[in-house]
């Protein structure tokens, strides 16, 4: 009986140690994970921080040396540009003033882009052209929408075709070419639905199968005259999103089924974002484009109806924008984008 004793007195002292050195064990566990956890997001926070201060230092760099060429009758013409409070300002002396309101979509415009994208250039060489001071300012597309459509500023640019009947979104009663003039159109890019991949969904059978599904789009986008009546009209459901970035998020995290844009402008986002080259490759491999795709969409300026320049301002822009498609102008723009580093793009949808 003492021996039984002695015996379980023995078992509960290990015990009691064996328990003792447990929570030892896990307290330093916890101490080492918590450790590693701070560690990793200092490093996430490091690498951010560097990142956006090299895009910071690109943005001044590029600002410092702002020009652009063009050629017209055989000559070449150099406008140089700075930056100001506002945005961008060329051709400084001269008389005639216009303003413009942009957006960064990239890899057609942004502030981060070589030579700002090739629709930067080609607007400021066809506005300087015809003797413009050239003002470009960069919004959220939703606001640069709303600053023309008031009149606050002359001219919004890229834009895609307007309907006679497309709603503004910021006058309930009116239309939006009630309120902005479309200029002639100059080369754009293409439009598709985006899934995530595996869904094994396509559109053979026409827009009338997208009736009840979520769909992300970017607010105050135009997309195409079916596909936005039938968002208007409630046929499917809407998440809005402020960019391409935020689609793509939406997307990945199932919180919708499509999202719809320029399937080029969401792999240069990709492309570019801070993500590891691997994880880049993981994102694109995890979407892709619905068949067919929606359509090609060329690109307009469109002029606010309440500048009270807007009646030259379009002659202007229309006249420049056939004489830089006739003399190969707004080609060789393009082809000279190509160029840049930031449109060399490894990896695609």
């Amino acid at each position: 009986m003492e021996l039984t004793n002695i015996i379980l007195l023995f078992d509960k002292k290990n015990q009691s140690t064996s328990t003792a050195k447990a929570k030892v064990f896990n307290y330093a566990l916890a101490s080492c994970l918590s450790a590693i956890k701070s560690i990793a997001l200092l490093l996430i926070l490091l690498i951010y921080c560097s990142i956006n201060s090299i895009a910071q230092a690109k943005v001044k760099a590029q600002d410092e040396k702002l020009v652009v060429s063009y050629y017209a009758n055989g000559q070449e013409f150099s406008i140089f540009g700075k930056k100001t409070s506002q945005g961008y300002r060329f051709n400084g002396h001269a008389k005639k003033i216009i303003h413009l309101a942009t957006l960064n979509w990239p890899p057609y415009i942004g502030e981060t882009l070589c030579n700002k994208g090739w629709v930067f250039q080609f607007t400021v060489a066809l506005l300087a052209s015809k003797g413009y001071q050239v003002n470009i300012n960069f919004y959220p597309w939703a606001r640069a929408v709303k600053l023309v459509e008031q009149g606050r500023i002359d001219v919004l640019f890229p834009e895609y075709f307007i309907e006679e009947t497309a709603p503004s979104d910021h006058y309930p009663q009116k239309t939006r070419r009630e309120l902005l003039s479309l200029s002639n159109k100059f080369p754009g890019g293409g439009l598709a639905l985006l899934q995530r991949k595996g869904s094994d969904f396509n559109l053979d059978k026409g827009l009338s199968v997208l009736k009840g599904r979520i769909i992300g789009v970017v607010r105050g986008y135009q997309n195409t005259p079916e596909f936005d009546g039938m968002m208007d009209a409630k046929v499917f459901s809407v998440v809005e999103a402020v960019d391409e970035w935020q689609l793509i998020e939406l997307l990945t995290s199932k919180r919708v089924e499509f999202i719809v844009g320029d399937p080029k402008v969401f792999t240069f986002t990709i492309n570019n974002s801070p993500l590891t080259p691997k994880q880049k490759q993981r994102l694109l491999n995890k979407i892709e484009s619905v068949k067919p795709s929606l359509d090609y969409k060329p690109l307009y300026f469109a002029v606010s109806k309440k500048s009270p320049q807007a009646k030259q301002v379009m002659k202007d822009i229309n006249i420049a924008i056939a004489q830089f498609k006739k003399s190969g102008e707004t080609e060789r723009l393009i082809q000279l984008d190509g160029q840049c580093p930031d449109v060399t793009l490894p990896l695609s949808l």
